[in-house]
């Protein structure tokens, strides 16, 4: 399990002063590749100043690409660590780059074997570059490559075990594939190594035409909340996390949003 962090939020330029006010924010995450290597906006030096951690979070190493592992981009989020200071970094189980195309999007990764020796490869070569522990997180998908060899779970849990890496759980992501893939979210959360849980997310999205689209950008379902639930009657989670990158409402609305996901963890 990784260290206590609590319950955060997302820190975005948007909502900088909002984040710096808000009561009964423990720790923010922010997106890797908004920040500079060599300095830090203003906002995130006066909660670092506060003792606050600041976790970098990319959304670009595609560690599931068969491509070679783009390093200077492992190296830029190790160099953001640093400057923050960093008990831990993460990214996603994907891949986001193939054949010199940049999909602009998380795509899921094959669940065969040939997919996952990819991403132990890419992972372990990631983590030597970090030097410090590295959390992957489940991705939201509209779509699952055919002839799957492995669950979602045993997947996840090989990974872990063959990289010593940690889990990010995004329980919004989870709900996404129940509604759209018709996974069983249940099922993953029994089935995955909750041992090394770093941390989980939480994040709202809205359904268009019957599909569930994990937005950021609307408020959190009520379908989220039970799932993260779930995963509290099995574990205690060392810390949960608001994403919020659209839309920003009120900053009542996001406060209670926190004490909502609060509410859950304590009870």
């Amino acid at each position: 399990m990784g260290e206590h962090l609590g319950v955060g939020i997302g820190w975005r330029s948007e909502i900088d002063l909002t984040v710096e006010r808000m009561q009964g924010v423990d720790f923010v995450e922010v997106v890797a590749e908004n920040i500079h290597r060599d300095h830090l906006p203003e906002s995130l030096r006066v909660l670092r100043a506060r003792g606050l951690p600041v976790l970098p979070h990319a959304v670009s190493l595609s560690l599931g690409g068969a491509e070679p592992l783009d390093t200077d981009r492992v190296e830029h989020l190790a160099a953001v660590a640093d400057l923050l200071d960093a008990p831990l970094v993460s990214d996603h189980v994907c891949f986001v780059r193939a054949g010199g195309l940049d999909s602009g999007h998380l795509m899921p990764v094959p669940r065969t074997r040939d997919a996952l020796e990819v991403l132990v490869a890419n992972v372990t070569e990631a983590r030597s570059i970090l030097g410090r522990p590295l959390a992957l997180e489940n991705i939201a998908a509209l779509l699952e490559w055919p002839d799957a060899e492995l669950t979602e779970a045993r997947f996840l849990r090989e990974l872990v075990e063959r990289t010593d890496c940690l889990l990010l759980v995004d329980v919004a992501n989870m709900w996404a594939n129940a509604k759209n893939l018709g996974a069983d979210p249940v099922a993953l959360l029994d089935g995955l190594p909750l041992e090394r849980l770093a941390y989980v997310h939480v994040a709202g999205g809205m359904e268009v035409d019957g599909v569930y689209h994990d937005t950021h950008a609307h408020a959190v379902p009520q379908g989220v909340l039970d799932l993260l639930g779930e995963l509290c009657d099995r574990v205690r989670p060392p810390g949960v996390l608001l994403e919020r990158d659209d839309h920003y409402p009120a900053d009542t609305v996001l406060a209670d949003e926190l004490a909502a996901i609060r509410a859950v963890v304590d009870r």
